[in-house]
């Protein structure tokens, strides 16, 4: 296989890449070496002093709220890909800075508010790289809360086998790991971005995707000129396939009678005709549709109220072909017609 097909087809291999500087003017220092400086700044002193002067000047200049920028906080386990959707986001526009210390958030959107609209949009990669300065998340967050900034925590996500797979492909340590194995560096990180993992907006599994896919799905979350309310992910897959960890809500549709057991139904999915007609003239499989939508209206609601913009259901039967891929796309149906963007994803169909 070429070069250009292995990158084609292989799952993220972002392990590597996780260390690299990602700035929001110069896309070219993405595949600066680890450590790497700007030859523009060989010592970033002059930076630093520019950056204080501004610090100490700022809190007398009065910052209108409709100038404070959009922030997105990329997060997540290292080899999950931050680096990939942190160049997703550069790509369309937004102003990327990659491993910036969690207590220096809030002046970066002070310093965005004061760019006069010239810097409107602003991502930030934060990782446990900087273990001393992580600790100041919380308090950062709570900092931007308190000024009205409209902020989102993406989080990538990954198996323990995926990450370890993509850190020996490119023979690299976890930065996490010190003299023990691959494995103790990912349970470590793991334990120490519990907490954030849980205040994520949006978590993307992405143990099965390759680059490009990821890249879709952060066009498909942030490509939109206009934000909307709430996006929806309906995502239909198999329960001998394990759950979806990004899941927001699981729906079993197991209750149901399997069309795999139906000789002239085996072969299609839930996206052929005869199967949905199959699925939906069973007892109670049109009334669960009505009652969920009703719930999900409720749910969505308070969704909106409470400020999350993302929501994953996953529709689970037993090999992801059937049942699951036919009530996804009803679901999904309802949704759009409730006014929620949404986005089918039928994550094991193909693999029997």
């Amino acid at each position: 296989m070429s070069e250009h097909e292995r990158q084609e087809h292989e799952p993220l291999t972002g392990a590597g890449q996780e260390h690299q500087p990602v700035t929001g003017d110069a896309p070219e220092r993405l595949t600066q070496p680890d450590g790497g400086q700007d030859p523009a700044q060989p010592d970033g002193g002059t930076d630093a002093a520019d950056s204080a002067q501004e610090s100490t000047t700022m809190e007398t200049v009065a910052v209108p709220e409709a100038a404070i920028p959009e922030l997105v906080i990329i997060s997540g386990m290292s080899g999950a890909g931050r680096s990939t959707a942190a160049k997703c986001l550069e790509d369309l526009g937004w102003f990327v800075v990659d491993n910036l210390p969690p207590a220096l958030i809030p002046t970066m959107v002070e310093l965005g508010a004061r760019s006069q609209g010239n810097v409107a949009r602003i991502a930030v990669v934060v990782d446990v790289r900087g273990r001393r300065f992580f600790d100041n998340l919380r308090e950062s967050l709570a900092d931007l809360a308190s000024k009205n900034v409209t902020r989102r925590i993406v989080f990538l996500e990954s198996s323990d086998e995926a990450l370890v797979r993509r850190f020996e492909s490119v023979r690299r340590p976890h930065p996490l790991q010190g003299d023990g194995r691959i494995v103790d560096g990912i349970d470590a990180e793991r334990e120490l971005l519990r907490e954030l993992r849980g205040d994520a907006d949006l978590v993307i599994d992405t143990s099965s995707l390759n680059v490009h896919e990821l890249r879709a799905k952060m066009d498909a979350q942030f490509a939109g000129e206009e934000e909307p309310e709430l996006r929806a992910t309906v995502m239909s897959f198999g329960f001998k396939y394990g759950l979806p960890v990004d899941a927001d809500l699981v729906v079993d549709m197991r209750f149901l009678p399997n069309p795999h057991w139906v000789p002239e139904l085996r072969p299609f999915n839930g996206l052929n005709e005869e199967v949905s007609a199959y699925v939906f003239n069973q007892p109670g499989a049109k009334e669960f549709i009505d009652r969920y939508a009703e719930l999900l209206q409720l749910i969505a609601a308070g969704y909106r109220r409470e400020g999350k913009r993302y929501v994953t259901i996953a529709v689970g039967c037993t090999g992801g072909k059937h049942r699951s891929v036919a009530t996804a796309e009803k679901l999904a149906a309802r949704l759009v017609s409730q006014g929620v963007e949404t986005v089918v994803v039928h994550r094991d169909m193909g693999r029997e």
